[in-house]
């Protein structure tokens, strides 16, 4: 994966990827530690840091929190057909699916359906009145089937991407 990622970076050398490769393991590593890692001095790497983030390369810093911590360990994914896929049906749904916290995450889909949503609850009774009172009630939603995650065997972060 590391070589498909370099391929697609174009412009990035090795300091740039070491740094990006260090931030993602640990984004509240300083930066005198960060320019020692790389094989760098300082002000160098602080430079490289302000154009990685200029450029949209890095986009932020967060906190990875443990969602299961707060007994939120009922996960599904949920296929969703439209009943209109022109632009302005899209634009709608897009537009109230992002405001369901519970949907961590919404994919536009080219097959047999349209979106594929991961949606997180503490429970599958949880899950149903979300389904049936938010999911359900998007606009354009013609259908919908679920799937249920019984475990995460692996969920890749930025970090493994390069």
């Amino acid at each position: 994966m590391r070589v498909a990622v370099e391929m697609t970076l174009k412009g990035l050398d090795r300091f740039d990827l070491a740094i990006l490769r260090n931030l993602a393991g640990n984004g509240r590593i300083s930066v005198t530690d960060l320019a020692r890692r790389v094989g760098l001095s300082k002000s160098p790497t602080q430079a490289r840091l302000r154009r990685l983030e200029k450029s949209g390369i890095i986009t932020g810093y967060r906190a990875m929190i443990n969602p299961i911590t707060f007994g939120l360990d009922h996960v599904s994914f949920v296929e969703v057909s439209l009943n209109d896929t022109r632009e302005a049906a899209l634009t709608d749904f897009n537009f109230r699916v992002v405001q369901i916290p519970e949907i961590e995450q919404v994919h536009l889909i080219a097959g047999s359906f349209d979106y594929l949503l991961k949606v997180r609850t503490q429970s599958i009774t949880d899950y149903r009145r979300v389904l049936a009172e938010q999911i359900s009630t998007l606009p354009h939603v013609a259908k919908t089937s679920t799937y249920v995650a019984m475990e995460a065997v692996k969920e890749t972060t930025s970090e493994d991407l390069i």
